[in-house]
């Protein structure tokens, strides 16, 4: 491991993970990771193609379940606990395919997600005009993120970016402490990653943001610490700069991109 893996001390830490692995038969995706995620950062995780960085969005999310290590989420051990009461303890993440309603309006897909934060999502019997009081708060999530003039447009006529900034309002609507976001800038025009890294960085404001990221110009933008894999395991950690330096990342990772 670099010297660049110095973790950050444990009284800022809102996520940590300790030994976390994952085998798959003889295969481990995830390797004894040690992993330490700062209250208020924007954190990323990168490295190349096959590195473990999605398994390890899987692990933490609990999509998948550990063959060893221990997940604690602001001091809770979470390792045993299921998706649904991760996202109860305010840790949400967001995927690399689309996961928004395309048939329904901007507006409403807000509103579904807003429906189980404030605990109406199983009360079938009230009538569709009863969630008419959500739409105060549906509104002012979609000005957080730019989309307050599509409130009222379908879902699946909006621009593939605009589609993002509406995935991530759905996951501010669950009022995460901790929003992982899976590889949010995969397929974008410059234009499109440039309106998705300005709105990452509000809405990190405040929170804490881990995110797997494969374009190193918003990372070294965005990013406030930085943690490198390579074949399931920690290679380095630290700021961009420390990152850029290291000698086994430009050999693993960044080399390679610049060729």
């Amino acid at each position: 491991m670099s010297a660049a893996a110095a973790a950050p001390a444990e009284a800022d830490a809102v996520l940590t993970a300790r030994g976390l692995t994952k085998a798959f038969g003889g295969f481990h995706a995830v390797d004894d990771l040690d992993l330490t995620i700062r209250q208020g950062t924007i954190h990323a995780l990168i490295g190349p193609n096959g590195a473990g960085k999605s398994t390890v969005f899987g692990l933490l999310t609990k999509f998948h379940t550990p063959t060893s290590g221990r997940i604690t989420l602001a001091g809770e051990d979470i390792t045993g606990l299921k998706p649904a009461d991760v996202v109860r303890r305010r840790m949400v993440r967001s995927f690399q395919i689309s996961a928004i309603f395309p048939h329904m309006s901007v507006l409403e897909n807000v509103r579904v997600s807003l429906q189980r934060h404030h605990g109406l999502d199983r009360q079938f019997w009230r009538p569709l005009s009863s969630l008419a009081r959500l739409d105060g708060e549906a509104r002012a999530l979609l000005a957080q993120v730019g989309l307050e003039d599509a409130a009222d447009d379908m879902a699946a006529n909006l621009s593939y970016g605009r589609k993002r900034a509406l995935e991530i309002a759905t996951t501010l609507a669950l009022d995460p402490r901790v929003l992982l976001l899976d590889e949010p800038m995969a397929g974008m025009a410059s234009a499109d990653v440039q309106m998705i890294a300005r709105l990452i960085a509000k809405v990190g404001q405040g929170r804490t943001v881990l995110m797997v990221e494969h374009n190193l110009n918003v990372v070294e933008d965005l990013c406030d610490r930085v943690t490198v894999l390579a074949r399931g395991r920690l290679l380095a950690e630290g700021d961009f700069a420390t990152i850029r330096a290291d000698r086994d990342v430009r050999a693993a990772y960044i080399g390679a991109e610049d060729g």
